[in-house]
């Protein structure tokens, strides 16, 4: 028998946790989430990497549940691998979640009809690339479906949040703000993944230090699609330089430095930026990943008018 005071004491630790890590991490692999955490000298495990579905013997409710994302010709063992995404850009208030199996009582499926019960807030480890995650807590079974074999998920705007949202509403709010910053992990990890892990002007090999810039801003409704023709990958200084049209880039892939950059003597990491101007960007190895040229014309036009 678990104690319920030291249940929940493990289970907030594991949420401190794993925000930590999401905080130095810009997505969680394996590797950040396998070591588990240590809590009075005891490890806790948080994920088994061979299943979504997990309740270590310290705790008496699962603490996590886990969706990968399928490599590029790899086999789709469930659905909500295929349909989880397009069933949170879709708008819905929940989200589906398949059961281990086709028997609702063996454990891994008993764990979540447990967690539905009893409300347990728990973490879900949403792959947003192959290999890569996206931890997304407080989330609650709200639904077991024993027939058709899955769950619902429900997702809380409170981060911090001990019970799961009342109403219709307030989960479609937990699951708008889901989607942003799903929108946003799943783009840089695209356009960074695109280009080798490096920056587009200055081949800086750390994709810590990069962003997943714009070209057009996502604000557009029409042109500011989140594809990787629409990224690039950028360093800080680059990234706020592209922003405040500092630097721009032309349609012919060209790197172009403003004038007012240009006249300014400030030390190495300008004299690099001014280095670059007229040289010509990292491409993608794929031609259908490299940026858009009518998006890059737009862009630039708005560079030049600034100049």
């Amino acid at each position: 028998m678990v104690d319920a005071d030291r249940d929940a004491k493990l289970r907030l630790a594991a949420f401190d946790h794993v925000r930590q890590l999401a905080l130095r991490h810009d997505h969680l692999t394996s590797a950040h989430l396998s070591p588990g955490l240590i809590v009075d000298g005891e490890r806790i495990p948080l994920v088994n990497p061979q299943r979504g579905i997990f309740k270590p013997r310290q705790l008496s409710r699962l603490p996590s549940i886990r969706t990968v994302f399928p490599r590029q010709g790899a086999k789709v063992w469930y659905d909500d691998q295929r349909r989880v995404h397009d069933q949170i850009y879709s708008g819905q208030d929940v989200v589906d979640y398949a059961f281990l199996g086709d028997d609702p009582e063996v454990a891994d499926n008993r764990w979540l009809r447990e967690a539905c019960e009893d409300q347990t807030p728990a973490i879900y480890c949403l792959g947003i690339a192959p290999g890569q995650y996206k931890a997304i807590l407080p989330v609650f079974v709200v639904g077991w479906d024993a027939a058709n074999l899955k769950v619902q998920i429900a997702f809380s705007e409170d981060e911090r949040a001990s019970k799961p949202p009342c109403t219709a509403l307030e989960r479609r709010y937990g699951l708008r703000a889901v989607k942003q910053r799903l929108h946003q992990a799943q783009f840089r990890a695209a356009v960074i993944s695109a280009y080798g892990g490096r920056c587009a002007p200055s081949n800086l090999p750390e994709a810590r230090l990069l962003d997943a810039a714009h070209i057009v801003p996502d604000a557009d409704e029409v042109w500011g699609a989140p594809f990787v023709p629409n990224g690039l990958p950028l360093s800080k200084i680059h990234h706020a330089a592209f922003d405040a049209h500092l630097i721009g880039i032309d349609p012919d892939f060209r790197l172009h430095v403003a004038a007012q950059l240009m006249e300014q003597r400030d030390g190495p990491v300008l004299e690099a930026l001014k280095a670059a101007n007229g040289n010509s960007i990292r491409l993608p190895k794929r031609q259908t990943d490299r940026p858009d040229r009518d998006r890059l014309a737009m862009r630039f036009e708005r560079f030049r008018k600034s100049a």
